[in-house]
């Protein structure tokens, strides 16, 4: 049957699904899609709409999460793309925002905002050439304070041709780097300067646990005894078991994950200034779902003070 001699399309005036015949927006929709071919009564007719409904839903709709979605798109820039839709939804949460982490999912998938993850490890061992320690720590990394264990470990970074090598001390109560240096060879004096910038920082403890694997710098006499000097007991994963210092293999990943290898560097000093950039971003912006939505010296800090 036509309206008005005019043949109308199935779409719109033969038998539809229960669905598209409740969805108003739907019948709608068509009917603006072929109102250039067919008069505008007639299609109302057919899809069973008012004039004044079927402009009503052409209306744009208000867009309820709108301030959220800014703030999912700022956070996510801010941090240059590191943050995942959890860790965002964490800092929308601290700013105020009444949010799940689906809604937060769904928001950065319609924006297309995506993180990527890779991974890549220095190996330092090259057999007992000193002195190893026992697995005092044995994969215990819980602790209820500052300064009760660390960990450190070597890894490589390539820029181009040029390598260089990152020593960091990270501090498993809340992840914070407690000391780093960054060096153009993998020699014993890169780590023993790392021992001495945490040093000059005045921390104190007590029985202070210092977790590395069994790499030749960690079995070197003076690294040793800076460590009994300091009072400081030393730990050492098994040999080649990678999970027994988690907590540091899991900073490297993460550090390349979200400065390595989405950026281009110019060469390698260029690389070692956005490194320190981020280690100080690390330390004291990035924030952590295991602490509660802080940074690591957000946290301590804020521990602290309850305390």
């Amino acid at each position: 049957m036509s309206q008005g001699g005019e043949r109308l399309p199935k779409k719109i005036k033969g038998p539809r699904p229960e669905r598209e015949c409740r969805d108003v927006r739907y019948r709608a929709q068509v009917i603006r899609e072929l109102s250039d071919k067919h008069a505008l009564k007639h299609l109302l007719k057919a899809g069973g709409l008012s004039r004044s409904t079927y402009y009503y839903n052409l209306r744009k709709r208000p867009d309820r999460y709108a301030d959220e979605r800014s703030r999912v798109k700022a956070v996510h820039a801010q941090n240059r793309g590191r943050y995942g839709y959890r860790r965002i939804m964490a800092q929308l949460r601290n700013e105020g925002f009444s949010i799940n982490h689906k809604t937060v999912y769904r928001l950065m998938k319609e924006e297309k905002l995506k993180n990527v993850r890779k991974r890549n490890k220095y190996r330092s061992y090259k057999g007992e050439v000193g002195k190893t320690a026992p697995n005092i720590l044995n994969r215990d990394f819980g602790t209820t304070g500052p300064n009760r264990k660390w960990t450190t470990d070597v890894t490589q970074i390539n820029i181009g041709m040029e390598k260089c090598y990152l020593s960091p001390i990270l501090d498993m109560y809340n992840g914070e780097i407690v000391s780093y240096t960054i060096s153009d060879h993998p020699d014993q004096k890169m780590v023993m300067d790392m021992l001495e910038k945490a040093y000059a920082k005045g921390h104190t403890w007590k029985r202070l646990i210092l977790h590395s694997d069994q790499g030749w710098h960690y079995q070197h006499r003076s690294y040793q005894k800076s460590l009994q000097d300091h009072k400081i007991v030393q730990s050492m994963s098994r040999k080649g078991n990678c999970l027994d210092n988690a907590m540091m293999e899991n900073f490297f990943g993460i550090m390349k994950s979200e400065l390595l290898y989405p950026n281009t560097f110019n060469d390698m000093d260029h690389f070692k200034r956005e490194l320190r950039k981020y280690i100080e971003y690390y330390n004291n912006d990035r924030i952590k779902l295991r602490l509660k939505g802080m940074s690591p010296v957000q946290y301590r800090t804020h521990n602290a003070v309850l305390s």
